[in-house]
């Protein structure tokens, strides 16, 4: 069975859960419109306060149709370049994986090294043992080698 990414699945989703999803949705959706981090706060309590209004709606119509109404009005003022998290889908960084090469620590300050004494002692003794350990696997083969070319 193929693996489908969390993103991907549409399952039927409860009246509660479709309206945590569009609040979730017009908080971001606002925040992209706006460039002060400070002001952010201010945006969180205004669509709180818009989807307060009709917390206490019982009547499951009247409910769907305010539903698909904020549905339609957050369509029609989304953001053109909307913000989105680096790791998130359609983010920078989605599915991507930095794998930094270990020599890259040869290259740090010695100031920078001590902070961190067991380590590098310890990162140094690996690193001559598989010197060693390379040097005599490469000599081996090298006379093997010479053998075989002969």
């Amino acid at each position: 069975m193929a693996h489908i990414a969390d993103y991907l699945k549409r399952d039927l989703l409860s009246h509660t859960r479709r309206v945590q999803n569009l609040y979730k949705r017009c908080v971001r959706n606002e925040e992209s419109f706006v460039k002060d981090k400070g002001d952010i706060q201010f945006v969180w309590a205004t669509v709180r306060a818009e989807f307060e209004k009709h917390r206490h709606v019982k009547d499951l119509r009247v409910a769907k149709l305010l539903i698909d109404d904020g549905e339609r009005r957050l369509f029609e003022h989304q953001h053109p370049k909307p913000k989105k998290f680096i790791f998130s889908p359609g983010g920078l960084m989605f599915e991507r994986e930095h794998i930094y090469d270990n020599s890259l620590l040869d290259l740090w300050h010695p100031l920078e090294k001590a902070q961190y004494p067991y380590y590098f002692e310890r990162r140094e003794q690996l690193k001559k043992e598989y010197i060693q350990n390379w040097e005599k696997n490469s000599n081996g083969n090298s006379d093997d080698q010479k053998q075989h070319s002969h």
